[in-house]
């Protein structure tokens, strides 16, 4: 019982990290143009992180990603020290991105420490994982470059079609009204970010009380931890990540309001259908790639395109470093486990 307590309350460390670690994509474009000050924009964001329980609960009517979460590993391999060594790993990332101002993905961060520390406890028994078919690894780690891909193309197509509706009018009250739209549109990610983010830890909560033996099947997930988990990221994104913000707010691009509201609609869109496909995607790698994409419309120099390399760069390697440190975060609690 113990563990298992300690297990749920490193979850929801993680979770509020997330939020944190992820506020900057949800307020990034909002606070760069000056729409809100930092402090509003995170309660604006947190508020809206916790209306995406009630989004996923009685609109989508499911928790379809902490599902897909949950059996990335198959199940006769879960078991609790598996499951703490993958958050520990996970953590560790997330902070360690945190502080370089890394916007790294806390989404394959957690599958890439569950399945590491998940092949660390089988003596690396390749048939552990759920590498193929729906919503396997494989399939996860394809949305690495799906997600922003999604995004980028979404965000130049809607500011090709925005600059062409808003061709004849006053640029001075096109922005007026565009930095009212951009509380809309950055409501819309964050509930995105909510339903999304939120549902991974759901799934290894779930994966803890299977495993301890608290659930007959893993996808049978008590009320208490969807609300409780989306309660935690909204803390966290009330506690704001200045450093990454900075990256994501200008040093990629210059970002106007009519941007800002592109960009965040695109990374919405791209979020929502990743629920509908219960695939765990990067709200990071969605808005960054939707950043990019309204970036390009001006011209292609408008894109710092070297940051943008060291962020892809630093996706490529969240999955593999995250697996390693869980395989070592493995051993070393399987020691204290034993003493």
């Amino acid at each position: 019982m113990t563990l298992l307590i300690a297990i749920i309350a490193l979850a929801y460390i993680f979770d509020y990290i997330n939020g944190f670690h992820d506020a900057a994509n949800s307020i990034a474009t909002i606070v760069s143009t000056k729409v809100l000050t930092p402090l509003w924009a995170v309660v604006w964001a947190a508020f809206f992180n916790f209306v995406a329980f009630f989004i996923s609960k009685y609109v989508f009517g499911e928790f379809g990603i902490a599902n897909t979460v949950s059996k990335v590993v198959f199940e006769q391999y879960i078991t609790l020290p598996v499951i703490l060594s993958g958050l520990l790993a996970a953590i560790t990332w997330n902070l360690l991105t945190w502080w370089f101002g890394i916007p790294s993905s806390s989404s394959h961060t957690l599958i890439g420490g569950f399945g590491g520390a998940a092949l660390a406890g089988t003596f690396f028994n390749m048939d552990a994982i759920h590498w193929y078919g729906p919503k396997g690894v494989i399939e996860i780690a394809a949305f690495i470059v799906l997600a922003p891909l999604i995004g980028m193309i979404l965000s130049i197509c809607l500011t090709s079609c925005v600059h062409w509706i808003c061709r004849k009018a006053n640029p001075h009250k096109c922005n007026k009204w565009f930095k009212r739209l951009q509380l809309v549109s950055a409501g819309l990610f964050s509930i995105g970010h909510g339903m999304n983010d939120s549902q991974k830890v759901m799934g290894i909560i779930a994966a803890a009380l299977f495993a301890y033996g608290s659930l007959h099947t893993i996808t049978d997930i008590p009320t208490w931890v969807p609300l409780s988990c989306h309660a935690a990221i909204a803390l966290g994104t009330l506690s704001g990540g200045w450093r990454i913000i900075k990256t994501m707010g200008t040093r990629i691009t210059k970002v106007t309001p009519i941007e800002g509201v592109v960009a965040e609609t695109s990374g919405a869109i791209t979020l929502y259908l990743s629920e509908i496909l219960h695939i765990p995607v990067s709200t990071t790698h969605t808005i960054t790639g939707s950043i990019i994409g309204v970036g390009a419309v001006k011209r292609l120099t408008a894109v710092r395109w070297g940051i943008t390399i060291n962020l892809v760069w630093a996706w490529v390697l969240t999955i593999p470093v995250s697996a390693l440190l869980a395989t070592g975060f493995y051993y070393l609690v399987n020691l204290v486990l034993s003493n």
